[in-house]
């Protein structure tokens, strides 16, 4: 494993991914303040990841040709200038720069949901779980410098947040500054980028490739839709307060990035199928306690465990998906998946304002359990199918 690179690549994540924790907690209330109508208040949130899926394929290609480094620093660049944008707007009260800036910062994201990939690429098979799950653990400390300065210099100018977005620029700054640190990894040669393009049907057409990436979509779509309808519910219609839905918000995001410093042990340990089915069985007991009540524990407890779910399924999905396409077709592979993950998270990041306030936070956990249920039945599917692989092998 290229442990340097690796550590680089945590580090920078620590700090480049504080805008999106930072987003989903005060995106929703600035949108409330700003927005003309309250269903659309969430509406920075989702163009946030609206931004990410529709940037997940140019990020893919321009890393193909640029390299990991270069692509890295030009995604913290447009990250920067973003949140900057984001101040911007605020000072002058527009709620349609606003959403343009948060969009922008979903570009930015874009760059920063490769890491993982590079991390891979640093690593041998084996070590491929926990070079991802490395790189995942500086999401925690993400969830917590991110909400906390922005806190801190929420009321730095007269406009409240501005100052929020301000701090948020400069720690992706930081994150520049370390992948100038990074050796450059190879791009792929002219002859393979002619020779070498398979389909997105024919990625499709492996049962392990599509299974990884609708263990990517479920993850993101269900964490994404239930976190998003999250501050306002516990904060505009049961009246906890901001800073109990901050404490929420900041244990979510922890739990989702924490248990990376045993997933790739785990992985290792259970196997691929059985994690992801573990979280896919954690994300359905998160509706079940969100169901069962509106107090700070039923919150705390029900976005802990999507969290631990969302971890688990994400970074089996992730493991899973590398086995299932080689060195010459990653950038395609990585590519189609991302923009699947991020697609179905913007749809579901989008609705979720609409579903809560025109349904209430009981259809906000009951949405997702379809969804979960084709989730088992796909890794039981998948697991019966390696299961007589492996007998059939052994009989030859």
């Amino acid at each position: 494993m290229n442990l340097r690179n690796v550590l680089l690549l945590a580090l920078a994540s620590a700090l480049a991914m504080s805008a999106a924790p930072v987003v989903i907690f005060i995106g929703g209330l600035i949108g409330g303040d700003l927005a003309p109508d309250p269903r659309l208040a969430t509406l920075p949130v989702a163009f946030m990841v609206i931004g990410t899926a529709l940037s997940t394929i140019p990020a893919a290609m321009i890393m193909q040709r640029l390299g990991r480094k270069r692509g890295f620093m030009l995604g913290a660049l447009g990250g920067v200038l973003a949140n900057l944008l984001a101040a911007f707007a605020l000072s002058i009260h527009s709620f349609a720069l606003f959403v343009t800036a948060t969009a922008l910062v979903g570009f930015h994201l874009a760059f920063v949901q490769q890491y993982r990939f590079a991390a891979a690429e640093s690593a041998s098979k084996e070590q491929t779980g926990k070079a991802i799950s490395f790189v995942l653990v500086g999401g925690v400390i993400a969830a917590f410098i991110g909400p906390e300065l922005a806190q801190v210099a929420a009321n730095w100018f007269e406009q409240k947040f501005v100052g929020s977005f301000v701090v948020l620029a400069g720690l992706i700054l930081l994150a520049l500054v370390l992948l100038l640190m990074i050796r450059p990894t190879k791009t792929l040669s002219a002859e393979e980028d002619t020779h070498h393009k398979p389909s997105v049907k024919t990625l499709l057409s492996r049962p392990g490739f599509f299974i990884a990436v609708l263990g990517g979509v479920t993850a993101y779509a269900v964490m994404s839709f239930i976190m998003t309808a999250t501050p306002i519910s516990m904060h505009v219609m049961d009246g906890h307060s901001l800073e109990a839905t901050a404490r929420v918000i900041q244990s979510h995001v922890a739990a989702m990035y924490l248990p990376s410093l045993l997933t790739g042990l785990i992985i290792g340990t259970l196997g691929v199928s059985r994690v992801m089915s573990l979280g896919t069985l954690l994300l359905l007991a998160c509706s079940l306690v969100a169901l069962s009540g509106h107090g700070l524990m039923h919150y705390w407890w029900a976005l802990v465990l999507l969290g631990v779910g969302w971890n688990f399924l994400f970074v089996g999905s992730t493991t899973l998906l590398t086995r299932y396409y080689d060195h010459k077709e990653r950038f395609k592979a990585q590519a189609v998946n991302d923009f699947a993950v991020f697609g179905l998270q913007a749809m579901a990041s989008l609705y979720a304002g609409q579903v809560i306030h025109g349904l209430g936070w009981q259809w906000v956990n009951l949405l997702p359990i379809p969804l979960l249920g084709i989730m088992l039945i796909a890794l039981w599917w998948i697991s019966q199918r390696q299961k007589r692989d492996v007998q059939g092998s052994t009989s030859v």
